[in-house]
């Protein structure tokens, strides 16, 4: 009877060294977000600042994109991001928020010798796994300087239902085991 009760230990622990080693890759489990940022066609309306992206969820959590272009740019090598009239779209893996998005704050570092930047509107998609696609417009409108009105270098547009205030990181929500551990988000390794 020892043979047996070894032998049935054994594949036990084979087996669930096996399911452990499937789910390891926290990498499978992320969205993929994609987001569409139009420069304003306005003289001087382009900038040289690198351009993070902050998306919320109407639960309250968030991810940070700290620099859009390192982390899914998807104009091509060389190509020149964020100035006058383009269109420039950004594509990547994050951690899954709870829901589609509701809510952005776009943010400039406001480095390089051209920190203003005129946004006319950013468009996020989001989709992930056993999760339908989601998909909103924010109409910004807005110079990201410091020489100018507002004077600020972030816009905050938010179509959720409450107040941005108590936002958090999708790493500090209660009980999160699925997505990656980190809510801010930098270039690809």
């Amino acid at each position: 009877m020892a043979p047996a009760t070894l032998s049935l230990s054994l594949l036990l622990l084979f087996s669930l060294s096996i399911a452990v080693t499937v789910r390891s890759s926290d990498y499978d489990y992320d969205c993929v977000y994609t987001a569409y940022v139009r420069t304003g066609s306005v003289l001087k309306g382009g900038t040289d600042s690198k351009i993070g992206l902050k998306l919320y969820d109407k639960y309250g959590y968030y991810i940070y994109i700290k620099n859009l272009e390192a982390w899914g740019g998807l104009m091509g090598k060389g190509y020149d991001y964020f100035e006058r009239g383009n269109l420039d779209i950004f594509s990547g893996r994050g951690p899954c928020l709870d829901g589609p998005v509701c809510a952005v704050n776009v943010t400039s570092d406001g480095s390089g010798s051209h920190h203003g930047w005129y946004l006319n509107y950013v468009e996020v998609t989001s989709t992930g796994p056993h999760l339908s696609c989601a998909q909103d417009q924010y109409e910004v409108e807005q110079w990201l300087a410091l020489d100018t009105s507002p004077y600020q270098l972030w816009a905050v547009r938010n179509h959720c239902r409450y107040s941005l205030d108590r936002a958090q990181p999708v790493s500090e929500r209660p009980g999160s085991g699925s997505g990656s551990a980190f809510s801010i988000l930098n270039a690809r390794a």
